[in-house]
């Protein structure tokens, strides 16, 4: 796990929202301009950018109304996103943290609507619903669709719901304290992870529909198809620790794979006819490609000898 178990300091906020980004000062620019419209108390809330070591110093990053902002940059080593979400969270002085991405814009009622959640459910977590912001990148909406599908069969029950991705999750501090933070050992799939801890611990997850962020990620095809690699290669991590940990939704998953309504009806229905074909090609690229990056990273799990095998004389 990360560095969490790390006395906290005293709340002196309601929110901290905490942003990874790594090499993407436009994108940021544009998540601090949603972040510094939020209809909430600007004193109320600080925004924690942790800098997973781009390329360039991101100090000079700047948006509009982002002086208004109760703003703190941290510069780390790459570390992955995993590791810079527990850096933050190191910093925040919250009782709630708030999680996006720098690609991502919330809504100005983003966090009023997650507040409202957290008043009514203290101790749980609370995940958010989101939007392509891209609609006319056929790549950025079949990424998007993919996402719904998985929210649609495991959030079926909004108060009992079992996976949010970390561009919109919200939960209490010491609560995130408690379960340990994400897994730096992850580069993807600490989302997945995070939430099967969770719920490995009787935490209630809640799915809020109306606090709503807007995913802006430009997917050319060949970044599509590399994004879906890395994430096969953290599916077969995730399924790996879980095994490790017995978790009781280990084998609750064959369901979902099973229902084509999620793989053939529901994709088709969210995009016009004339983008029938392309849709085609990109899932049937997402599941080759996810598929090779599980079976490599399972080739090399194997590729490891266990520490119980003993050693050739």
């Amino acid at each position: 796990m990360g560095k969490i178990p790390r006395a906290m300091t005293a709340p002196t906020v309601d929110f901290s929202i905490v942003v990874p980004t790594y090499n993407r000062p436009f994108e940021l620019e544009g998540c601090l301009s949603a972040l510094a419209a939020l209809d909430y108390p600007p004193d109320r809330f600080e925004v924690i950018v942790v800098d997973d070591g781009s390329a360039e110093s991101l100090a000079a990053v700047g948006a509009p109304g982002a002086d208004r902002l109760n703003l703190r940059l941290i510069r780390q080593e790459n570390a992955g996103p995993a590791a810079a979400r527990n850096r933050g969270v190191e910093e925040a002085r919250g009782t709630w943290l708030a999680f996006t991405d720098d690609d991502c814009h919330p809504d100005a009622d983003w966090l009023a609507a997650l507040a409202r959640r957290l008043k009514e459910r203290p101790g749980c977590v609370v995940g958010g619903r989101t939007v392509n912001g891209l609609p006319d990148n056929l790549c950025s909406t079949m990424s998007q669709i993919i996402v719904d599908v998985v929210y649609r069969h495991y959030n079926a029950r909004p108060d009992d719901a079992r996976f949010f991705a970390t561009n919109n999750l919200a939960m209490p501090r010491e609560l995130f304290q408690r379960i340990g933070g994400f897994d730096e050992s992850f580069t993807t799939s600490e989302d997945r992870d995070f939430c099967d801890r969770c719920r490995a611990r009787e935490v209630q997850m809640i799915y809020a529909s109306e606090c709503v962020v807007r995913h802006r990620h430009a997917l050319s095809f060949p970044g599509f198809c590399k994004q879906h690699f890395h994430y096969g290669r953290g599916a077969f991590r995730f399924h790996k620790c879980q095994l490790q940990r017995h978790s009781r939704e280990t084998w609750t998953k064959t369901s979902f794979h099973m229902d084509l309504r999620n793989w053939l009806v529901y994709p088709f229905s969210q995009v016009a006819p004339r983008q029938w074909p392309g849709l085609a090609t990109l899932l049937f690229s997402w599941q080759g490609m996810n598929l090779a990056g599980f079976m490599l990273e399972a080739a090399r799990s194997l590729a490891v000898r266990p520490h119980w095998l003993p050693r050739s004389p």
